[in-house]
């Protein structure tokens, strides 16, 4: 499906990775978890033009240090739990993109961003409740510093790895 919506997410570091996926695996439904724990970027753009989003995503990560992010806390929302992230760096390089983008970006793609990675979906309020409760109960902030984006092809469920876009690489 060349055409098909690509979507664009925060690379974690290993650590943060397995950490946030470990996570993922333990508490999202097995059958809708198709997909590794994100953070995405941007939910669409162009399919029909993936060399030129490759091209413009690179160029723009290339002239960025890896941005530090700070995991901030988590959020309960309503049939799931996230963890919230902020990043000045990282909504500029976003902020950025956007602009790129701009002609192309659905209506939620230029509505407020708000990052977050989440660990729990789709599940009875209850169940959602009770881990927020147990999550937050035991968190403290920390940071990371978020190596490259990844471009998916958005498949109907599961994503297709497209490219991997360091940060940095002529910061």
């Amino acid at each position: 499906m060349p055409d098909a919506p690509l979507i664009l997410t925060l690379a974690f570091d290993e650590a943060t990775f397995a950490r946030f996926d470990g996570l993922r695996r333990r508490h999202f439904p097995e059958d809708l978890n198709v997909i590794p724990a994100h953070a995405t970027l941007f939910h669409h753009l162009p399919g029909d033009r993936e060399a030129a989003v490759i091209e413009t995503v690179a160029s723009l990560a290339r002239a960025e240090a890896p941005p530090e992010v700070a995991v901030t806390g988590l959020r309960f929302t309503g049939r799931g739990v996230a963890y919230n992230l902020e990043s000045a760096r990282l909504e500029a390089f976003r902020a950025r993109l956007a602009q790129a983008f701009a002609a192309e970006l659905t209506a939620q793609d230029r509505q407020g961003w708000r990052p977050h990675v989440t660990v729990q979906n789709k599940v009875r309020p209850d169940v959602a409740r009770a881990l927020h409760a147990d999550l937050a109960a035991g968190f403290e902030p920390y940071r990371f510093t978020a190596p490259a984006t990844l471009l998916w092809r958005y498949l109907g469920g599961p994503w297709e790895a497209i490219a991997r876009l360091n940060f940095g690489e002529n910061a």
